[in-house]
């Protein structure tokens, strides 16, 4: 079994908070997380209808059978749950860590969160794989291209399952739409929101531009506007907002779409073998899409903000993430694989303009890590690693 970085974030958040509420895509590996940190918790799931029933019926009652807490899974599905475990951690005293809440969706368990559990929660979003936890088992691919057509779905590196990433990504998208999608928006919507989700697959690591998209389906902006929030909440998106530093220009407004796991994003484009990649139009999106989304998850692996914008004036000059850490960096993603000077030229304008106390950073596709004018170049394996950097 892939050990997750997350575990460390949650065992420090499970000492602090009486519950702790673990959210991330459906397949992200919640579950089995919580299990293997939590062996000897009683376990409970509401996809259990007989479970959720009583649940729902009486849900004070129902946690008196668990008085040292418990693993609730899917735990958004009862509501009513969260005001009786609010009732249990005031009037039972429990202690940290009593309560483990693991939820698919932010929209509904952030909801009850904050109107039944704030300042008694501690949260952690759980992603899919990193570069690192896949490379620290001898699972990473040998190249970016290959690893990019994988993605980094945990049930993709199951040995004891033999799927195939095409048949394995069709069936998530079917089960994400009816299981998920299905009761946030009218069920003859299903086929329109598919296709929606295919036409956010063009625009990964470019600007929304909600009109385009509007025209493309034959939907409001207004429900593009939504749907995206449904996207995000769910985990597919990310939209990477720009920054609000001025550097003597005007910024643009528009935040960046990026799709979490650049697998399902290379199964949407239709690119399913590394020759298709390598020779796509696309290439340079999906690999700036593969970087982003390590530097989101290995963040929340720590249980912290992401911290990440992206800069762009009205001229077009832009800088593909600014990391507002405890250090600044200013970081170019670039599809090559060997380290040239040319690849920072955008990063130098920018610290020039904006001070040294910027750093920056390339990530590149070769293998080394290598240092030039003070420009850190990173190879692709070594991304996980620089996402760490305060």
């Amino acid at each position: 079994m892939i050990q997750r970085e997350a575990s460390k974030a949650v065992m420090r958040l499970a000492k602090q908070f009486p519950v702790i509420g673990i959210t991330g895509p459906r397949q992200s590996g919640k579950t089995v997380l919580v299990k293997n940190l939590f062996p000897n918790k009683p376990y409970v799931t509401f996809d259990d209808a007989r479970i959720r029933a009583i649940a729902k019926a009486n849900p004070y009652d129902f946690l008196l059978a668990y008085p040292d807490g418990a693993v609730i899974d899917e735990a958004q599905k009862i509501p009513e749950l969260f005001d009786a475990i609010k009732y249990s951690v005031d009037n039972r005293h429990m202690k940290e860590g009593s309560f483990i809440l693991t939820g698919l969706s932010q929209f509904r368990l952030k909801d009850s969160i904050k109107e039944s559990l704030a300042g008694r929660i501690g949260n952690i979003e759980l992603l899919p794989f990193t570069i690192n936890e896949l490379k620290s088992n001898n699972c990473l691919k040998e190249n970016a291209y290959q690893q990019a057509i994988q993605g980094f779905y945990p049930p993709l590196y199951d040995e004891h399952k033999h799927y195939l990433s095409d048949d394995w990504f069709e069936n998530y998208i079917e089960t994400y739409l009816e299981r998920d999608i299905s009761e946030e928006i009218n069920h003859t919507n299903l086929h329109t929101f598919k296709k929606f989700i295919q036409i956010c697959a063009l625009f990964s690591g470019q600007m929304v531009n909600m009109e385009s998209i509007s025209r493309m389906i034959g939907i409001s902006a207004t429900t593009v506007k939504a749907w995206l929030s449904l996207l995000e909440a769910s985990y597919i998106i990310h939209l990477l907002q720009p920054d609000t530093f001025n550097i003597g220009k005007s910024l643009v407004k528009t935040p960046k779409l990026y799709f979490l796991d650049v697998g399902l994003l290379c199964y949407l484009l239709r690119l399913n073998e590394q020759a298709d990649l390598i020779l796509s139009e696309k290439k340079g999106a999906v690999i700036e899409t593969m970087a982003v989304g390590e530097l989101i998850k290995n963040r929340t692996n720590q249980g912290r903000r992401s911290n990440l914008t992206y800069y762009r004036d009205v001229n077009g000059f832009e800088i593909d993430t600014i990391a507002d850490w405890k250090k600044t960096f200013a970081i170019e993603v670039k599809s090559d694989s060997d380290s040239e000077k040319k690849l920072s030229k955008n990063i130098r304008k920018y610290i020039e303009n904006r001070g040294n106390n910027t750093h920056g950073a390339v990530f590149y596709l070769g293998d080394l890590n290598v240092t030039i004018n003070n420009i850190d170049y990173i190879g692709w394996k070594n991304w996980s690693d620089f996402a760490k950097v305060e």
